[in-house]
């Protein structure tokens, strides 16, 4: 990717930054029996480096070291390291293209362990590591057709084996139609992705498909396909088979649009759905979806997806790519990975509230079939914002006779603009984690969480913020020994230079 930056006069913009943090806690490691008073201190420098004046080449890169000192009865500290990268640029045009990012952060082990940040409790976090890097070829065959073929490399790796180190090469091609369509549409698919585990059974997802759509009126399509997946991987039941699905696409105005499907693939019925609908102060958003896939892939699928941050929170609007200007109310655009620590940076809250909005919740082994609905609403009138979401996220393990770990979760969250420069907020989290006995290793677990949120945030000047946050969090389990209840107590100041 550096080859083509002199041609293409891209600059780069540079913003160094520091952050610190100071976090008191009547219960730092979430303990049911023996809960421990702790001071936790952490810096944070880090910087951004971002391309601009250049539309063939594009990337953004973020980078933060904290280190944490926990003073109290579990006296510890750690240097977490925190990277999140990606990029594209345009090496031949209209032909040649090539994709890359790479991410380090500290990723949730276990459902059922503590919920808590690295900063406050590491005890169920492990810095995990995801690369990738692709070159495709994209042409417009005239009015026909346009082509894409895409090659990718890629790999994760897990600190402590908590998860099977990995390595994937995968190629995919495309052939859909041309403007010369007008109400008909096609496409011809083929995908192939071969990984190796380190310590666990080589995979292979190999799929390919047809798909044909009808435009009925400018408003209203309906579509189908017809595919096979041949794939290999442990399993307690089918790994390949043929599939089909049917559906359709409304758009009655600019500002709103709905896509359902249902078919069938070798692992089930499937359904699919994704609707939005915009007005002048609010926006609304709603996502299912079915598929199969591993830990490795989902956490590089994340590493792909651009997202805006806005002062809704939990609002997280879709970037289709980095040159995307925000929204009104909004920064970014932002790799999924990097949400969190914008997140604690901007807000002063916790990344675990990224549960509720459909974010990957825990590392897992093995292939699972997941299915995920996600929806959310966010509104803004004058001073008032407050933005609601929901998550409902279904894995089972095929290796396990389709044993699933169950995450259901319901985020509120209010602000209020005081003065130009000061914000009072305040959030609710409910969210139920639930695993069944073959995972657990003994008896099905059930836990509920709660966590209640207020805070300040305040702009000293036009590069320095800070935000002091009061949080409780309480959790009620069937395991014994399972419940506990925290107070904490967070200010945090961050300055860009």
């Amino acid at each position: 990717m550096a080859l083509p930056l002199a041609a293409h006069a891209t600059d780069w913009r540079l913003t160094p930054t520091v952050g610190a943090s100071a976090t008191y806690s009547d219960n730092a490691n979430q303990s049911a029996t023996n809960p421990e008073d702790a001071l936790i201190l952490s810096v944070t420098p880090g910087f951004s480096l971002r391309s601009v004046g250049s539309r063939r080449v594009q990337a953004t890169l973020q980078y933060g070291l904290s280190a944490v000192e926990r003073f109290g009865n579990n006296e510890s500290n750690d240097l977490n390291h925190n990277l999140n990268a990606a990029g594209k640029a345009e090496l031949v045009e209209d032909f040649l293209f090539i994709d890359g990012n790479a991410r380090i952060s500290q990723e949730l082990i276990s459902l059922l362990g503590s919920p808590a940040d690295a900063d406050v409790n590491s005890s169920n976090r492990a810095t995990v590591g995801t690369y990738s890097i692709s070159p495709y070829i994209q042409k417009r065959l005239g009015s026909f057709a346009n082509t894409l073929v895409r090659y990718t490399a890629s790999g994760a790796i897990f600190e402590n084996d908590v998860a099977a180190q990995s390595a994937s090469n995968s190629l995919t091609a495309e052939l859909n139609s041309g403007p010369r369509f007008n109400d008909l549409s096609w496409g011809l698919n083929y995908s192939i992705r071969k990984t190796q585990n380190d310590n666990a059974a080589d995979t292979t997802f190999e799929r390919a498909n047809a798909q044909l759509g009808y435009a009925l009126t400018r408003k209203f399509r309906v579509f189908g396909t017809v595919g096979q997946d041949w794939n290999d991987y442990l399993s307690a039941s089918g790994t390949d088979g043929s599939s089909y699905s049917m559906g359709f696409g409304w758009s009655p105005t600019r500002r709103t649009s709905v896509e359902a499907s249902v078919g069938e693939r070798y692992f089930g019925r499937t359904f699919s759905f994704t609707g939005s609908h915009r007005t002048r102060l609010s926006q609304w958003n709603v996502r299912y979806y079915e598929d199969v896939s591993d830990i490795s892939q989902r956490l590089l699928d994340q590493s792909g997806e651009l997202y805006f941050v806005c002062s809704t929170l939990p609002h997280f609007p879709p970037a289709a790519d980095l040159a995307d200007v925000p929204p009104p109310n909004c920064s970014g655009p932002y790799p999924a990975g990097q949400l969190a620590a914008v997140y604690q940076r901007i807000y002063g809250v916790s990344s675990d509230a990224l549960i509720a909005a459909g974010f990957p919740t825990s590392l897992a082994s093995g292939v699972f079939i997941i299915k995920s609905l996600t929806a959310g609403m966010s509104w803004d009138i004058r001073r008032l914002s407050f933005g609601l979401s929901a998550q409902d996220t279904r894995r089972l393990y095929q290796l396990f006779g389709d044993a699933e770990d169950h995450v259901q979760g319901i985020t509120g969250f209010v602000s209020y603009r005081l003065s130009p420069k000061t914000t009072a907020r305040s959030g609710l989290s409910l969210t139920r984690n639930s695993s069944d006995g073959a995972l657990t290793g003994g008896a099905a677990r059930e836990d509920d969480l709660l966590s209640l949120d207020l805070g300040l945030n305040h702009r000293f000047a036009e590069a320095l913020n800070g935000a002091l946050t009061f949080r409780h969090t309480q959790r009620d389990s069937n395991a014994a020994n399972s419940d506990y209840e925290e107070n904490s107590l967070t200010a945090t100041v961050n300055m860009r230079f």
